[in-house]
């Protein structure tokens, strides 16, 4: 008895050791515990596990009932490295819970299955050194190619991986230093196409919120906003442009800054999702009408009252387009690293057509 617990405490004997239960981890069954099992040799259980003929049904009754009943499964990774592919991708986004990675993570993991790899992914958190770890860790681990949401600007670690044969295709915005294929959206030029928009509709004063600068979509979308302004004969204020971090907290205090003083801006462009819609909650506690523009689609964009007009991008065309690239890498059929960029398009709801309220 233990005075502390209260518990009986009964000594090990060899007989309750004898008794103890394996461990249940670790110790998975092997086609030499399937075999010895249904009592046939190891090449018979083989011909099975692969669907090879040359096995009686009788015989493969019992090796797929032995198979069942030891929870067997085929050990794939060896057999696709005998082939010299371990039949898996990586993939490295930057944020797992950004809705925009959605359409793209599926449909690189679709293309990924048609070509029978497995996907796997991870995020960076917009942090350089964990892109370079996580990049890293897959290698370490053998993925055939790695597809890339970088967040760094010198990728040159990846040069000897890329050398040794994995694939690597960045999205979103291109590698840094090095060399290599890359999907895009048109950041410049849909986010000038946004800011054209309201000018069209009589507004002069439009303010752009917009991601870190060093982030390649918001430098891109910040000069798209100034080519707009140019192209209009618009003077920019340094008032009216705010980049920085996408926490709502920022986002908020910019809008705010923005819409207050003697001269507020009459229309905001919001440089990605997550901006525009901690930018329609500044707007909802707003009294004045200010028009708005956000740079990517969202969920529910369209039952707002009024809608919110976007510059939408195709997640999933980046996606599946990254993805094929990566594989005709691998089949040997790419010799030269492109840059493809995709189009983006303006889809009208309602707050990017508000006029001017002065």
């Amino acid at each position: 008895m233990d005075d502390r617990t209260g518990q009986r405490i009964v000594p090990e004997t060899a007989h309750s050791i004898a008794r103890r239960p394996e461990n249940r981890y670790g110790n998975r069954p092997t086609m030499k515990d399937v075999a010895a099992r249904a009592g046939v040799g190891l090449k018979t259980v083989s011909r099975v596990v692969n669907g090879e003929p040359g096995v009686t049904p009788d015989t493969e009754r019992r090796v797929q009932e032995a198979i069942e009943a030891l929870g067997f499964r085929r050990n794939d990774s060896a057999r696709v490295l005998r082939k010299g592919r371990t039949a898996s991708i990586g993939l490295v986004l930057e944020d797992l819970a950004d809705p925009f990675y959605g359409p793209l993570s599926r449909a690189v993991e679709e293309v990924s299955r048609a070509h029978g790899s497995l996907l796997i992914n991870g995020s960076s958190a917009e942090d350089p050194d964990r892109e370079q770890e996580l990049a890293l860790a897959l290698c370490a681990r053998r993925v055939d190619g790695l597809v890339i949401i970088p967040a760094g600007d010198d990728h040159r670690y990846l040069e000897p991986e890329i050398r040794a044969g994995v694939a690597t295709v960045f999205v979103d915005r291109p590698a840094g230093r090095i060399d290599a294929d890359v999907v895009l959206s048109d950041s410049f030029g849909g986010a000038r196409d946004g800011v054209a928009h309201l000018i069209a509709h009589g507004h002069r004063r439009i303010g752009f919120i917009g991601d870190m600068p060093r982030i390649h979509t918001a430098a891109e979308r910040l000069r798209g906003y100034r080519a707009a302004m140019e192209d209009a004969g618009i003077p920019v204020e340094e008032g009216w442009m705010s980049l920085g971090v996408t926490d709502p907290e920022r986002v908020r205090r910019a809008a705010e800054e923005m819409l207050s003083g003697p001269a507020p801006v009459t229309a905001v462009f919001a440089g990605n999702n997550r901006v525009t819609v901690t930018v329609v909650r500044v707007l909802a506690e707003h009294a004045r009408r200010v028009a708005l523009v956000g740079f990517d689609d969202f969920e529910l964009a369209d039952l707002l009252r009024p809608g919110i007009t976007v510059v939408a991008q195709d997640p999933a065309r980046l996606g599946r387009t990254a993805a094929e690239r990566l594989f005709q890498q691998l089949d040997g059929s790419l010799l030269t690293p492109e840059r493809i960029e995709l189009p983006t398009r303006l889809i009208a709801r309602g707050s990017g057509e508000l006029p001017p309220a002065d």
